[in-house]
């Protein structure tokens, strides 16, 4: 099984710090989340950004807030990505829950599902090489990939966990440990019913801070701001991760539930919190 890091977004100018890191080391991906009305990186700027400063490591949005999104301009630049660093953007996309950021952008967000599954449709056609339609001709470059970046959705309703097997090559659990087999079994139950081949892409996500004290206070206040929306973010603060024990528990309860890949989420900006989960994992 794989693991990756989730990048801090306290610090933006720290990131390719943090990425040179991870890629000297054992970590399979870099993931960055997304929201609008945040003080965040925008993340396929991002990304692009910390690409050209590695050389092997994969670069994950988790997740994308596509709707949010012109689909013609977000499937050229994911293209773009994907052609420039040889295959290694993996597009993960959901919906959000937050109606600031539909309004900052004038995007409906009552319509966002039915949003996201359009500009799915859209982007695999343009990345087949395909005409854009009425008129328009094809929309470059063609991704490294054939089809296109690998797509993982987010989210928990039925309708979100029934889209991935119609339009994606995976599944994002950003979602408390117990909930997690559930998530993946009617993930995989869709797969099934869609006919698809082979098996989806499993990814787990686990909030985690790994260092002195300071380093896990400046973590959970970080994520208590950033969840505040949610009204669950005390409790979510008081789930992260902060031993070495723990962290290994969770990745062995995730690898026995299928997951291809655990993303360790870092909120705190102290860049040794690399190493230090390099020797956890």
């Amino acid at each position: 099984m794989n693991i990756g890091i989730g990048l801090p977004i306290g610090d933006p100018g720290q990131l390719t710090n943090w990425a040179r890191r991870a890629d000297a080391g054992p970590f399979s991906s870099l993931g960055l989340l997304d929201r609008v009305v945040y003080d965040n990186p925008e993340p396929l700027a991002a990304l692009a950004v910390l690409a050209g400063a590695t050389s092997r490591i994969r670069v994950q949005t988790e997740v994308l807030l596509a709707p949010t999104r012109d689909t013609v301009l977000l499937a050229k630049q994911a293209a773009t990505i994907d052609r420039m660093t040889g295959g290694r953007l993996v597009l993960g996309l959901g919906v959000g829950t937050r109606g600031d950021d539909y309004a900052a952008v004038g995007a409906d967000m009552r319509t966002r599902g039915r949003r996201l599954d359009e500009q799915l449709a859209v982007m695999r056609r343009l990345w087949s090489g395909a005409d854009h339609g009425d008129g328009v001709g094809p929309i470059g470059p063609l991704p490294s990939r054939p089809g296109g970046p690998q797509v993982l959705l987010g989210g928990f309703r039925p309708a979100a966990l029934e889209r991935v097997a119609r339009w994606a090559d995976g599944y994002l659990a950003a979602a408390p440990l117990p909930m997690v087999a559930d998530l993946f079994d009617t993930v995989r139950k869709a797969w099934r019913e869609h006919d698809r081949a082979g098996s989806p892409r499993l990814v787990a996500q686990v909030s985690v801070a790994l260092g002195p004290t300071r380093v896990v206070e400046q973590a959970r206040d970080a994520l208590t701001d950033y969840y505040a929306f949610t009204g669950m973010a005390d409790r979510m603060a008081a789930d992260m991760l902060t031993t070495p024990d723990t962290i290994r528990a969770a990745v062995t309860s995730l690898a026995d539930l299928g997951a291809d890949e655990v993303m360790l989420y870092c909120y705190g900006t102290d860049p040794d919190q690399v190493a230090r989960l390099a020797d956890v994992v």
